[in-house]
């Protein structure tokens, strides 16, 4: 796990959507989804639920 990945998890956490946390990071939206996909690998969980209107961590996240 870098600190990268863990802010950028903080930052979607916090802001509900990937989008908005990488407004909030002034980063490209696919480096956040990048990010946050291969701390889930790493970790070998689930961090977010995805749904409709964004992401919502799950009890793990």
């Amino acid at each position: 796990m870098s600190l990268r990945q863990y802010e950028y998890a903080l930052a979607v956490a916090e802001e509900g959507s990937v989008t908005a946390a990488a407004e909030l990071l002034r980063v490209a939206q696919p480096s956040v989804s990048q990010q946050i996909r291969g701390l889930e690998r790493e970790l070998g969980v689930q961090l977010f639920d995805r749904t409709p209107t964004g992401l919502v961590p799950t009890l793990v996240g």
